[in-house]
């Protein structure tokens, strides 16, 4: 669960993790940040103050250089290069000061050093610097989730149709193009099934947009369903519907678009005052093919085929092989 943003003026929310391995040094600290509102935590060993930092993430460490097993530097180290964690102010405390010391503390992660003995008003002054920084880390990282969030948004708006929910026509160009150049890759068949509702401008003339609308987002339904998840629907204009179908040679490509051919012609399309049958055209194509060199010349071979089935009767299922040979 993401940790809401730590306000500096507001103590009694915060946690304060205080590491050391002198108990009296941990009271001392203790009693003092206690005594300021603060929530504290502690541990008397670096795997101890591990373990409390991934139980419940802390809003501030206070940690000890020279412990047992694990020191401080360490600590600081694997809590900052654990991507899983939110951003966690660290500030060590130890009586090592040289400057040797502090680049190395500084290095490991740390983010703020002070040396023992230490002045508490100086203490409580960084611990409130260190808060007020982690408060707005933590405003822009939820900031950059909320800007992650509308841009993933928005794309999904770019890229696909209001009505149906498939992919729109400039998303589906793209997709061919990717695919294209994968099936060129690996050698593997790429077919597309393009598929035309017969006479649907008669049901917008007759029953108005609204119920138009119906089975258009019921046959993009239809086709939806009955494509494999690694295939690719998208609405390419008005009652025209592409599928584009991975690994898939003409035969097959052709097996998918008498399935949903079927699946139309059985479909009863209701809204509230109509019941309608309808029928659906295709025409398919595959590549490699000769004279297919381009995902452009495969788009036209499967458009030919559709022209095809809608001028000799519609409602039915034509190869591009099929047209090439009639010619």
């Amino acid at each position: 669960m993401t940790e809401p943003p730590v306000r500096a003026d507001d103590p009694e929310r915060t946690r304060i993790l205080v590491v050391d391995d002198v108990p009296d040094n941990v009271d001392i600290l203790d009693a003092r940040l206690s005594s300021r509102g603060y929530l504290v935590v502690t541990a008397t060993n670096g795997q101890e103050a591990l373990d409390r930092v991934h139980g419940e993430a802390p809003h501030l460490i206070l940690c000890d250089v020279m412990m047992p097993v694990i020191d401080g530097f360490e600590v600081s180290r694997r809590i900052k290069s654990d991507t899983s964690l939110p951003f966690i102010p660290i500030i060590l405390v130890t009586a090592k000061d040289t400057a040797e010391d502090i680049v190395e503390g500084l290095e490991a992660g740390a983010d703020d050093y002070i040396s023992k003995p230490y002045n508490f008003k100086e203490l409580e002054a960084r611990v409130r610097a260190m808060l007020r920084i982690k408060r707005l880390q933590d405003e822009l990282d939820q900031k950059n989730r909320e800007l992650e969030v509308a841009n993933k948004r928005l794309r999904k708006l770019s890229i696909t149709d209001g009505l149906t929910g498939l992919f729109n026509h400039r998303h589906v160009h793209e997709l061919l193009r990717d695919e294209w150049e994968r099936s060129l890759r690996s050698g593997e068949p790429v077919g597309v099934a393009m598929l035309d509702l017969d006479r649907f401008k008669s049901i917008n003339d007759t029953y108005g947009h609204p119920t138009g609308d119906v089975v258009l987002y019921e046959t993009a339904r239809i086709i939806s369903e009955t494509a494999r998840e690694i295939d690719m629907v998208g609405r390419y204009g008005g009652e025209e519907f592409i599928a584009i179908l991975p690994n898939t040679d003409e035969e097959a490509a052709a097996h998918f678009a008498e399935r949903v051919r079927e699946r139309v012609e059985a479909h009863l399309y209701r809204d509230e005052d109509n019941e309608i049958r309808m029928t659906v055209s295709c025409g398919v194509a595959s590549a490699p093919l000769e004279g297919i060199d381009s995902p452009e010349a495969l788009l036209k071979q499967a458009d030919e085929a559709l022209y095809s089935a809608k001028t000799s009767g519609r409602n039915r299922v034509i190869r591009s092989s099929e047209v090439a040979a009639a010619e």
